[in-house]
């Protein structure tokens, strides 16, 4: 007897089937995720020097103003990222 678990699994499988990714494509999007991984980790570098400068300074307002760019930045590259991931995935269904 199967729980109810695993029906909901099957019924999840036939309406949206897994896609079989090609290693080409598995590999693309590695490159895309270590990419921005970079542009990431790259524009913090560069923000945390500038809230240590405001903080220095005592301008809680800047700081916030700081923060909030650097939250809108990651959202920014993580959208990007997923569009370019699901190119990634679609060039292969052709």
């Amino acid at each position: 007897m199967k729980s109810s678990y695993e029906i909901a699994m099957e019924r999840l499988a036939k309406a949206s089937p897994a896609i079989k990714l090609t290693n080409a494509q598995k590999k693309q999007i590695a490159e895309l995720e270590a990419e921005y991984k970079a542009k990431i980790a790259d524009r913090e570098i560069l923000v945390k020097g500038e809230l240590a400068k405001a903080a220095e300074k005592g301008d809680a307002e800047t700081y916030v103003q700081i923060e909030k760019q650097l939250i809108s930045d990651r959202k920014t590259f993580q959208a990007e990222l997923e569009e370019k991931k699901e190119k990634a995935r679609a060039g292969g269904a052709k």
